[in-house]
């Protein structure tokens, strides 16, 4: 039976690997969704391991709903989302966390897009490559594949009806960190230069950043990350984060005190309880209701009119 498949999959002209990361995690229907290096990846360097959701029945659930856990990310891509109805032109690069192990992309990811969409936003969800992509300066490629992602979306603005002047980010906890980090690294890429997208910024215009981790190193006191160096052209930030975060706060009051004295605006949320992980799936705690704040906030500097 598996010889026959096999002969099978080889008729058809599709690799077994190829067949086990489409099981992984796949956006829905409809949905564009483009490999963001067209040849190999910067050092070319690949994860053997096929892409797969390494969820397990023992991982806990996220306001009684499980998410994906999407590991062995070699083959970076963008998927865009267009909103359905009021198009404001604006539009989110999104980064799920996990550790620079996996992407919850749902929890993180597809959700968000929804919101986004919601009010009016496009969305353009990351899958960057994990494991050991960072924190930086481990290793610079998620940061290469978020430079490329948002290179891409002002190349395609015109044929996605985004202005290329109000894109942003939206990371949480280790892609809270990935946001931070194109913030602070958006003058010189990473690569090689590869075509036109790469000639264009890949600052954003603004940054959501929701429970960040990897900013603020714990085991110096809360110290800086060095490699995160905020200066006044950093973007209009916002920032949430719960006190008892087992993530630390540190994170997030940090990183806002370091825009604060670079004049950059920015605007922070703390709440008492809130924990780590909950994306935008409502539970019990204020913590869980930050995308209205977050809405506020865009029409407040301008994204949103």
């Amino acid at each position: 039976m598996r010889k026959s498949l096999i002969l099978l999959l080889a008729t058809l002209g599709i690799s077994l690997s190829a067949v086990a990361q489409q099981s992984g995690w796949q956006p829905p229907a409809g949905h564009t969704t483009i490999s963001i290096w067209p040849k190999t990846v910067p050092g070319g360097v690949e994860n053997p391991a096929p892409e797969a959701d390494t969820t397990t029945a023992k991982d806990a659930l996220i306001a009684g709903k499980p998410l994906v856990r999407l590991g062995n990310v070699a083959r970076p891509t963008i998927t865009l989302y267009t909103p359905k109805g009021n198009n404001t032109g604006a539009a989110v690069v999104v980064f799920p966390g996990g550790g620079y192990k996996i992407l919850a992309m749902d929890l993180e990811g597809t959700e968000v897009c929804e919101w986004l969409n919601s009010i009016g936003v496009s969305c353009v969800l990351l899958k960057y490559r994990v494991p050991d992509s960072g924190p930086l300066p481990k290793s610079q490629a998620a940061l290469q594949d978020a430079q490329r992602a948002v290179g891409i979306v002002r190349a395609h603005a015109p044929d996605w009806k985004i202005d290329p002047n109000r894109i942003g980010v939206l990371g949480f906890s280790a892609g809270g960190h990935l946001a931070a980090a194109l913030s602070t690294h958006f003058e010189q890429r990473l690569y090689e230069p590869i075509d036109g997208a790469d000639k264009l910024s890949c600052r954003p215009d603004f940054a959501v950043i929701v429970y960040p981790a990897y900013l603020a190193i714990a085991e110096q006191n809360f110290a800086a990350n060095p490699e995160i160096r905020v200066t006044d052209q950093a973007p209009a930030t916002f920032i949430v984060q719960a006190e008892d975060d087992p993530v630390h706060v540190e994170n997030a009051t940090l990183y806002f005190l370091q825009l604060k004295n670079a004049r950059v605006p920015a605007e922070l949320h703390v709440y008492s309880e809130g924990g780590h992980g909950y994306g935008l799936r409502k539970t019990e705690k204020p913590v869980t209701g930050w995308p209205k704040l977050a809405e506020a906030w865009m029409h407040t500097i301008g994204v949103l009119k």
